[in-house]
């Protein structure tokens, strides 16, 4: 269990909350975090790329010219993957770069992530709650009022995000902003800092706290 400091939209220490989520072992949590995230970005991957071999180039019935005589290498076809426009010998056909890992794993891998994390961990109370309308500066100055200099990865996590505060973090290009109940294990490793609402930090315990 962790301890975490909540502070209010002014970065004016508010409280604190307790995530209690069970982890890995020490000695299997970086080949479980590892291969989850080898499995994220694999699924990511489209698989589409596909090359013609010599048996689906369009022409090539008819032998380029004669076998003898022109003192020119024999060819049988210009389908032929030795001549430009010809076939593509073992290249890549569309496939599925999917791996398989089960659910138990998954899960205890995004509960490791996080809690290597909770250092990183910024809660807020009430984010962006304020929030009329969409306006980048006022998300810009209070992560600069919760500590986190500009240009930094941020990822914010958060229940029900408001319409005016989606649209405010999608001008910043160094934060990323997902919802509580969609963790993934790559973009918790990725980010520098994790600043989470009050309301995603009961929404994580509620959802992975399960075992």
């Amino acid at each position: 269990m962790a301890d975490c400091v909540i502070r209010d939209w002014q970065g004016k220490e508010a409280g604190k909350a307790a995530l209690d989520l069970k982890v890995a072992k020490e000695t299997s949590a970086n080949d479980l975090v590892h291969r989850a995230v080898v499995r994220q970005l694999a699924h990511a991957r489209q698989g589409t790329a596909s090359t013609l071999t010599r048996a689906e180039v369009a022409g090539g019935g008819r032998k380029p010219y004669k076998q003898k005589g022109t003192g020119r290498a024999r060819q049988g076809s210009i389908r032929t993957p030795l001549r430009p426009g010809g076939g593509v010998v073992f290249g890549p056909k569309p496939r599925s770069y999917s791996l398989a890992m089960n659910r138990k794993e998954r899960r205890l891998a995004l509960r490791t992530a996080l809690m290597s994390r909770i250092d990183d961990i910024i809660v807020v109370k009430g984010f962006g709650a304020d929030l009329q309308s969409p306006k980048t500066k006022e998300i810009t100055a209070a992560l600069s009022r919760f500590g986190i200099e500009d240009g930094v990865k941020v990822l914010v996590i958060l229940d029900n995000a408001s319409e005016a505060v989606r649209l405010s973090v999608r001008n910043l290009q160094a934060v990323k902003l997902i919802a509580a109940d969609q963790l993934n294990v790559f973009d918790l490793l990725n980010a520098r800092k994790l600043v989470l609402s009050e309301e995603a930090l009961a929404k994580i315990q509620e959802v992975y706290g399960d075992g």
